[in-house]
């Protein structure tokens, strides 16, 4: 039966939301001819063989990576700046320079180039320990390389690597020029436009401003993405698609016009803004193939969303260690605040959230060292899960050291600071859970459509399908058979759980029908409900492996207690999300909301801050003029731009 196409065939859908829809099916292209494991989980189908068993990385990788792991950890303990790359807000160049000494810039960089040519489950080990101890040091890390060298990595032609990698493995930083003023989480709406000259030799990256490019000041080379007009082949007409290309800042027409914008937290990283005004770029610098930028940004943000959620997943260890510390050395009423069952609690929601974090972390590296083809929720779902549960243990952590936790000579302050950021970065979580939604129950909804519009085409499924729509007849759950029998009580809960979701996605397409593309609260109780049975299976197939690997006594009984509290904390979450589709304040939120930004409106603009290039035309330049004396920026020239660029 062949699929409609999802776009056209909705019915009651406003233009915006069909213009919205089909806008996203071309970015993300054709669906990959396998399920991945969370896509299948909205079917009620269990793909254990890609969870079980926990992945594993060679040994020889692992050997190499423990050197380099202890390396960086003597060095992080004993040398690195961390307290005055946050209070002054520059990481010193020496400190650069001893990161790729000790080969960590260029790790993921094939050894060919001179990398170290890891995959990218050493790689997050090591951004782990660097987030460990300092968040501005492990995102210009990730931001060199995951998206700077790995768009090259990925995409760059044998001559490209040639000429850029083996500088950016050993003494270049690299930065990646997506975002925009009006650009954030939306990456197809691009405003940088670029032309192509009529004999093909040069691209003209005619106007455009990037914001938010991470260590663009001192970088060497900048991974572009521009808007291109391109003749479709088979219809003749022209279309818009996003090209990526290699700048480099020595290129005429690149003005930095911004060296730091001054932050709250990672204050050791530097955000610049670049204006592009007719930047001739040569063909030879145009990486991947024309109109197929975004496949080169969302493969990248790919590696991003699993970088972030390295450093976090580091961070809520050191929190976990220090607020745990804490309670059992301060004394309150007599007693150590661990003896307090409120306390207890607080340390074990943390030890529950760093043991499945670190889980579904490295999971989700896992599957991408493999190669699996379908990933994309996958590692959406790792970064919001990481960034939220990391930044909540880090919280608890401070709720249990209380005033002295926001004291600056207690690292705990700055970890708090630094974690924040992580729910809005490489996609705003919110953002992500309406993705995952999406895109997780497209090819179901598509089916679901199919047979609708032509229920004898499959009498059979039509039939079943009835039953457990309106009938309320749930089809068998899943059944999970690599697992310990040590864990048959836990797997049981977790098929239950996939049963009952795919259920209930049917029913929120039946109920809501149209009005479920537009119904957020319903899509991200959805999202949640997948992500803690992703979470619960990531969680399941770690401790299955330390089962198997032998480990016993009391290690592996306290392995299992932290893996039962958090099979414990997802299922309720589960289980809240799940009454949440019916019984909810959506209604009342809805006029909350309303009442609210009409009070919103009348306020004058020029109090407040509001969007440089909003496109409300009425709105724009009358916010706030924010006072940005105070910023100090950074001088050009910097040393890992690399003596010439363009050599």
């Amino acid at each position: 039966m062949s699929k409609p196409d999802l776009a056209r065939q909705l019915k009651n859908v406003s233009e915006k939301d069909r213009r919205q829809i089909e806008k996203a099916q071309e970015m993300l292209g054709p669906d990959p001819a396998t399920m991945g494991f969370v896509k299948n989980i909205f079917w009620g189908n269990f793909r254990e063989e890609l969870v079980y068993p926990y992945p594993e990385v060679p040994a020889d990788e692992v050997a190499r990576c423990d050197q380099l792991v202890a390396a960086l950890d003597e060095y992080m303990r004993n040398e690195h700046p961390t307290v005055e790359i946050d209070q002054g807000q520059e990481t010193p160049e020496w400190a650069i320079k001893r990161l790729f000494e000790l080969g960590v810039m260029g790790m993921i960089i094939p050894q060919e180039y001179g990398g170290g040519g890891y995959g990218l489950t050493s790689y997050n080990r090591v951004l782990k320990r660097i987030g460990q101890t300092c968040g501005s040091t492990a995102v210009m890390v990730s931001a060199h390389q995951s998206i700077g060298c790995g768009a090259l990595s990925l995409f760059g032609t044998e001559e490209q690597k040639k000429r850029f990698l083996t500088r950016m493995a050993t003494d270049t930083l690299s930065a990646f020029c997506l975002s925009e003023p009006n650009v954030g989480c939306d990456a197809g709406g691009q405003e940088t436009i670029c032309t192509k000259s009529e004999d093909g030799e040069t691209f003209t990256i005619v106007s455009g401003e990037k914001k938010w490019a991470t260590s663009a000041a001192l970088a060497g080379l900048f991974t572009v993405m521009a808007k291109q007009k391109i003749k479709d082949p088979k219809s003749g007409k022209e279309r818009e698609r996003i090209t990526a290309l290699i700048c480099t800042p020595d290129m005429e027409g690149i003005d930095i016009f911004s060296r730091n914008r001054s932050k709250t937290c990672i204050r050791g990283t530097w955000q610049a803004r670049i204006r592009f005004n007719n930047v001739k770029v040569p063909k030879e610098n145009l990486l991947h193939k024309e109109g197929k930028g975004l496949n080169v940004a969302l493969t990248c943000l790919n590696y991003g969303r699993c970088t972030l959620s390295a450093g976090m997943v580091g961070a809520a260890q050191t929190a976990l260690e220090q607020g745990s510390k804490w309670a059992q050395t301060r004394h309150q009423f007599d007693r150590a605040l661990a003896e307090f069952e409120m306390v207890q609690d607080n340390i074990a929601t943390m030890a529950a959230y760093v043991y499945a974090t670190e889980a579904m972390l490295y999971m989700t590296t896992g599957m991408v060292d493999r190669g699996d083809e379908d990933i994309m929720l996958e590692t959406a779902l790792c970064k919001v899960f990481c960034s939220e549960m990391g930044y909540r243990t880090v919280n608890l952590a401070m709720q249990i050291m209380g005033g002295e936790g926001f004291m600056t000579e207690n690292q705990l302050e700055r970890i708090w600071r630094d974690s924040r950021i992580n729910t809005v970065v490489e996609g705003a979580n919110e953002v992500m859970h309406s993705f995952v939604f999406a895109y997780g129950s497209k090819q179901l909804g598509e089916h679901l459509l199919a047979i609708k519009e032509r229920p004898m085409g499959n009498f059979t499924e039509a039939a079943r399908l009835g039953l457990e729509l309106f009938l309320g007849v749930k089809r068998s759950p899943p059944r999970i058979s690599r697992l310990s029998p040590r864990l048959i009580p836990l797997k049981h809960r977790l098929e239950q759980h996939v049963r009952n979701f795919s259920y209930e996605v049917k029913q929120m397409f039946k109920t809501h029908a149209e009005g479920l593309i537009t119904n957020q609260m319903i899509q991200r109780r959805l999202s949640l409900m997948s992500m803690w049975m992703h979470a619960t299976a990531c969680v399941l197939s770690r401790v299955d492996r330390s089962i198997r690997a032998g480990h016993n006594g009391e290690a592996l009984d306290d392995e299992l207690r932290t893996v039962e509290h958090f099979c414990a904390l997802a299922s309720r979450n589960i289980d809240n999300c799940r009454r949440g589709l019916r019984t909810n304040a959506d209604e009342t939120m809805r006029r909350c909301a309303e009442a609210a930004l009409r009070h919103i409106s009348t306020l004058p603009n020029s109090e407040y801050a509001i969007p440089e290039s909003t496109p409300d035309e009425a709105a724009r330049g009358t916010g706030m003029v924010p006072d940005q004396a105070h910023i100090q920026q950074f001088g050009e020239g910097s040393i890992f731009a690399g003596e010439n660029a363009q050599a």
